[in-house]
């Protein structure tokens, strides 16, 4: 039998192994190596380094033991090979002055004497020598430091490091075989529903063509488990190693934890965790990762991978209650502690941002030059576009950064004085800015900001003033950020200026089509499954989430008994802003007590803004009041904290004398991901077409795709208005046995525009009034329809 490879990469093998001591955000402000600022630059140097001088050179060297082989593979910036002998060259992107640096950082020359090690040894060489190349980013300055090292040597520290890796690997290679064994004994938990074999089917068939896949499928026909089994079945095949399970919403993440919980009941062996956010797993009462304030952040790094080991050799289903009590017991932050686990799992449950948003993706799987057999399960993928759009968008406030000139004026005329060059600038482009006005290019900011980058840097270095050092780390981020998205523009952005209201002045790089900057790490995996109940039109999600012309799409018919449901469309109350006013909030609020009136029951009703909420909910009390009518109401506040989330959605499972109408906005946390199947929620009205508030960017957009041959004002405004109808219609029908009624209050659903984004089973709306709406009503609760 062929013994397992296990593959590591050089990077990875040093930084797990050698690591030590705390975790400290005033030290490593950030991870250089992993920003792509430093590319340029990189070819730069390896272009000037002449014939004896080869690039890229990419290693790999396989170390046998009993039961597997580990790989330990990788590319070396260059290899010299000259008069003075043989040399492997690693450079090093840095902001800090080059005279700081009195020798090379501890992890990238362990990089480098692997390379030089793996490379001697198949050569055949006795000697070879490694040169650590260290160049300042702003002022393009370069700095060597050169060793030379024996080969036998070499190759003691170099097999010394392996075998410290041995029982991780062994690890690796005994639990893959218990999981695939288990894979293949496993069959589909449940008799298929109709539609889901066929779903399940083409799941398995694009993972099989290291293809993409967009499904559209309504609630009930059992997606998750239909995009969840068949992808489980592919890496028991080999068409992949590991599972990312993305939502938008933490609630949606329980209904795949409960997927991968049905099939372990049934025999399926797979380790699966669900990672959250650090602000919400920290054990302290303020996010503040350092040794001296936080006692799991001081020697963290000693004590980590024993936790891991430990977690990984005893759990299966890691959730956050498991971390927690993993990190208590070993004293190291559970955050830390759950994105090292992630490592040695077969699926990861988290949120989209861990692997598309640059700032905060993790880099173990997706930094830059690290690929693996992925497959990508995009859940509720609708939410993608506008999240993708503020992942890969920055801007730079001029109000920050002169407020930061004057915090640090007295103490440091260097970093003042580029901050004063850099407000300057943004006064220059303020003065000539009428509101809006989109740029050409924003160069010049930028250079000046790669400046401002490395004062930033050497500041936060030297100073160790909390007060001050919070709010200038802040401004180092936001330039950071800045300057990196400024690398990728292409013709997907729009660059522009903005006065806002409030007097503050903004240079803003705004992502249109987010579609090349997420294929930038779909590309890393094997294959992504895009799906949602609400993926309508399919042309427009697929030209912003993908760049391919041939990805699949699937249609799922919904199993649901057309009779069980009634979709009426309201025609005399209109959300148009010239139309409101007392008058329209009572015809609204008249639509709503008559259905909560015609049957006894839990109802939602869907806004376009709190402002409108609450200006219906006023009179909808009133008349509750005056006519003596058995409803009772609740309403949606801003910015609810989980617990309030919780008693909300919970009082829709309390009995009660009459009904219940809830008041929600439309596209909030109320509005997709929650489960009131059964009696629980038997009406749904929704109040306008969700468009989104006619602003500055939102015309940016229109005007952008219309420049482009499409209709802008629907990529802009009636696509994203219309799925946040979609999902909040989708609350109502959760299971087979459900009925309910979904209204849609507002006339502008009757205009061919909006109907032409409508799902297929919504084919049987009919129009009504509010003189004639109790009496549908009645007659569909009766039977009668």
């Amino acid at each position: 039998m062929e013994k397992q490879l296990i593959r590591i990469s050089v990077r990875n093998l040093v930084e797990f192994i050698l690591r030590s001591g705390d975790i400290d955000n005033r030290v490593a402000t950030m991870d250089k190596d992993a920003m792509q600022l430093g590319a340029k630059l990189h070819r730069k140097i390896q272009r000037q380094m002449g014939a004896d001088y080869h690039a890229e050179v990419t290693l790999k060297r396989v170390i046998p033991f009993e039961e597997f082989d580990i790989q330990v593979e990788g590319r070396a910036d260059g290899v010299i090979d000259g008069e003075d002998g043989v040399w492997i060259d690693e450079i090093k992107g840095v902001f800090k002055e080059l005279d700081s640096l009195k020798e090379p950082i501890a992890v990238h020359l362990a990089q480098a004497k692997c390379y030089a090690c793996i490379y001697a040894e198949k050569q055949g060489l006795a000697q070879i020598g490694v040169q650590m190349t260290y160049c300042n980013m702003e002022t393009e300055e370069v700095r060597r430091f050169r060793e030379e090292y024996q080969t036998h040597e070499l190759e003691e520290w170099f097999l010394e490091l392996v075998a410290r890796y041995e029982k991780w690997a062994h690890f690796q290679a005994e639990w893959k075989k218990i999981r695939d064994v288990s894979i293949k004994k496993i069959v589909f938990p449940y008799e298929y529903r109709e539609g889901q074999k066929k779903l399940a089917a083409s799941v398995y068939r694009t993972i099989m063509r290291r293809k993409k896949l967009f499904i559209q499928a309504p609630t009930g026909v059992g997606k998750t488990m239909a995009a969840v089994f068949p992808s489980v079945k592919a890496v028991g095949e080999g068409l992949g190693e590991k599972l990312f399970y993305l939502t938008a919403k933490t609630i949606t993440r329980t209904v795949a934890e409960q997927a991968f919980g049905i099939l372990a009941e049934r025999g399926l062996e797979y380790k699966v965790i669900t990672l959250t956010a650090k602000e919400k797993i920290c054990f302290c009462e303020k996010t503040d990762c350092n040794p001296d304030y936080c006692p799991y952040a001081k020697g963290h790094f000693d004590r980590v991978n024993d936790a891991v080991f430990e977690l990984i050799t005893t759990q299966k289903k890691i959730s956050r209650p498991v971390l927690e009590a993993q990190a208590e017991k070993w004293k190291v932050c559970p955050f830390e502690l759950g994105l090292d686990t992630a490592q040695w799992v077969d699926a990861v449950i988290c949120d989209y941002n861990y692997v598309f948003d640059p700032n905060a993706h993790l880099k173990r799987f997706f930094g830059e030059g690290v690929k693996g057999e992925y497959l990508f399960l995009i859940d509720e993928a609708h939410n993608l576009v506008e999240r993708g759009r503020k992942m890969y968008s920055a801007s730079l406030y001029k109000e920050d950064v002169l407020h930061v000139r004057r915090l640090v004026k007295h103490m440091d005329g260097r970093l003042a004085g580029r901050l004063d060059e850099c407000n300057k600038q943004l006064l220059e482009l303020k003065r000539e800015c009428d509101g809006i006005q989109v740029l050409n290019s924003a160069t010049h900011i930028y250079l000046k900001l790669l400046q401002v980058i490395a004062e930033l840097e050497r500041f936060l270095e030297e100073y160790k003033d909390e007060a001050v050092r919070e709010e200038v780390l802040n401004l180092y981020f936001t330039v950071r950020n800045f300057v990196s998205v400024y690398e990728h523009l292409d013709e997907n952005y729009l660059i522009y200026c903005e006065l806002e209201k409030d007097g503050r002045f903004q240079i803003r790089l705004f992502c249109v089509n987010p579609a090349v900057n997420l294929k930038e790490y779909l590309e890393k995996g094997n294959s992504t499954i895009f799906f949602s109940a609400t993926l309508l039109p399919i042309h427009y999600y697929k030209q912003l989430l993908s760049t391919e012309k041939d990805d699949y799409a699937v249609y799922a018919e919904s199993v649901f008994p057309p009779d069980n449901r009634l979709l009426v469309l309201g025609t005399d109350v209109s959300t148009k802003y010239t139309l409101r006013g007392e008058k329209m909030y009572r015809r609204y609020a008249e639509y709503l007590l008559t259905a909560a009136l015609a049957k006894k029951g839990n109802y939602m009703a869907f806004f376009p803004s709190y402002r409108f909420m609450e200006e219906v909910y006023t009179v909808f009390a009133e008349m509750v009041e005056d006519r003596g009518a058995c409803v009772d109401c609740l309403i949606q506040a801003p910015y609810m904290s989980e617990e309030a989330r919780e008693i909300f959605l919970e009082s829709f499972e309390e009995a009660r004398e009459g009904s219940l109408m809830g008041f929600c906005v439309m596209g909030g946390i109320f509005s997709e991901g929650i489960d009131l199947s059964e009696d629980k929620l038997i009406g749904a009205a929704i109040v306008g077409t969700g468009l989104p508030q006619v602003c500055r960017e939102r015309e940016l957009l229109k005007d952008y795709f219309d420049a482009r041959g499409v209709r802008g004002f629907d990529y802009a405004y009636v696509y994203p208005g219309m799925n946040k109808v979609q999902q909040s219609a989708g609350r109502v029908i959760r299971t087979e046995e459900d009925r309910g009624i979904i209204l849609l209050l507002d006339e502008r659903f009757r205009e061919p525009g909006y109907q032409e984004t409508f799902p297929r089973e919504w084919k049987d709306i009919r129009q009504c009034t509010i003189s004639s709406v109790g009496a549908m009503l009645r007659e569909f609760w009766e039977g009668n329809l």
